[in-house]
């Protein structure tokens, strides 16, 4: 007896769906592999509207034939864990919520929006309200005042004028981020030719008079010019790209580095060829008691 034909049976009923058990997505460069029945379980969303509709021919596909959206491919992950159980499953200290909202709304997915919306804390106020990384656009408080007489009394310290390192007992405590992206090319057959950890430029975020003291000379202060030495800032980097060098400097200022974080991408270089284009953005937590 012949045994049945594997990919008939991959394709199920024939007649009533055109799609394979399978299915293959590039969204946004970003691989995934799926079943169909995930993608088409809430029903009225769009990508429900996609995979139920009997014209195949008439969805956009990519040169290897997987069909493709043009969205957010890191956030589509998260979309795709909710179609799978209708759960939302995010981690700690997310910052991509307000994106990932929008990609709900874009997807059809009303209950994921809701999910996502800020809700109100019993004070009226906003409970998922984003970090501020620059507050260069806040309006002045009474904490300003505040920050430019601890600015005089720390400039009245011995050695205060020479960036506020006269001493272990001057130093004082703070927090001081470094981040970079990194990328580099791999293929199949040439990583040899790999070059890996290609860092554009480093990020430094934390106080203005922190960060002088650490990095002097080598902190490129163009993107930010004339800040005030208590006030903070995310803007910025240093004038070498080489990490170690940083961390150098940093545990010669009496700094330890207490947590660090990355997210990483994947994207096809050429497409007649399977290079590869992997990037990444790491951000690394220093503090000095």
């Amino acid at each position: 007896m012949a045994l049945a034909d594997p990919a008939g049976c991959a394709k199920g009923s024939e007649d009533n769906n055109p799609f394979p058990d399978i299915i293959e997505l590039n969204v946004g460069g970003q691989v995934y592999i799926t079943r169909h029945p995930t993608l088409v379980s809430v029903p009225g969303s769009l990508l429900w509207q996609m995979f139920t509709q009997k014209n195949v021919r008439s969805l956009a596909r990519d040169s290897k034939g997987r069909f493709f959206l043009d969205r957010d491919g890191f956030l589509f992950r998260y979309i795709l864990d909710y179609m799978r159980d209708q759960q939302l499953v995010l981690p700690e200290h997310f910052p991509e919520r307000g994106r990932l909202q929008r990609e709900a709304e874009y997807f059809m997915l009303p209950e994921l929006v809701k999910l996502l919306a800020p809700k109100l804390s019993e004070q009226n106020s906003l409970g998922d309200d984003p970090c501020q990384s620059d507050p260069e656009e806040l309006s002045p408080s009474g904490d300003t005042a505040r920050s430019l007489s601890s600015a005089a009394a720390t400039a009245a310290l011995p050695g205060a004028a020479a960036g506020g390192a006269g001493g272990a007992d001057g130093r004082r405590a703070g927090f001081i981020t470094i981040g970079y992206r990194g990328s580099y090319t791999l293929g199949r057959d040439s990583q040899t030719d790999a070059k890996f950890r290609r860092v554009a430029r480093i990020m430094v975020c934390g106080k203005t008079s922190l960060a002088k003291e650490v990095f002097g000379d080598t902190l490129n202060e163009s993107r930010d010019p004339d800040r005030l030495p208590e006030r903070y800032t995310s803007r910025y980097y240093l004038k070498f790209t080489f990490l170690e060098q940083a961390f150098d400097k940093l545990a010669d200022a009496g700094f330890h580095m207490v947590a660090c974080n990355s997210t990483g991408t994947c994207a096809f270089a050429h497409e007649q060829t399977d290079d590869r284009i992997w990037t990444s953005y790491t951000e690394y937590v220093f503090y000095r008691e």
